[in-house]
């Protein structure tokens, strides 16, 4: 479909949302869950992006690849969105609209993870809550799944 960007098909594929957002002093939870643990992560990052700025103006045009390391799972999730956040914060001012995890490493703490969108532009998309940084404050990561599913609850900073 779109070769030179290294773009398929599937990859316009969007899937549902599986997040909300709770109420939290100054700051906002957010809640996400999945199948799979991979996917409550991709799911939180989505999660992010989506309260940054509403995901029906953003488009997949282009695709980034991050990697996040860590000592331990909650270190990952932190830096995953830690991550996220970076590129969303530099050139290119990448707001994704899809992201898949390509290599999620539970042993070795490390993701490798495919961004789909495009450059957030003031006046296309619409400003929603600046995030400011991604916090360890009541994290938690429920990796036995409870009601066949896996969550994830990180407050981020805004």
């Amino acid at each position: 479909m779109d070769e030179e960007l290294g773009l398929n098909e599937d990859d316009f594929n969007i899937p549902p949302v599986k997040y909300e957002y709770l109420d939290h002093t100054a700051d906002v939870q957010l809640h996400a869950w999945g199948d799979t643990l991979k996917e409550a992560f991709e799911q939180c990052g989505m999660a992010m992006f989506a309260y940054m700025t509403e995901m029906d103006y953003v488009q997949i045009k282009e695709v980034h690849t991050i990697e996040a390391n860590a000592d331990d799972l909650m270190g990952l999730l932190y830096h995953f969105l830690d991550e996220l956040l970076f590129l969303f914060s530099v050139e290119p001012f990448l707001i994704c609209k899809k992201l898949v995890i390509t290599e999620f490493n539970t042993q070795e703490f490390r993701i490798v993870c495919k961004c789909f969108g495009e450059e957030f532009q003031i006046g296309r998309h619409p400003q929603g809550t600046e995030v400011k940084a991604i916090t360890y404050s009541a994290m938690q990561i429920i990796d036995v799944p409870k009601d066949n599913k896996y969550e994830v609850f990180v407050i981020i900073d805004i």
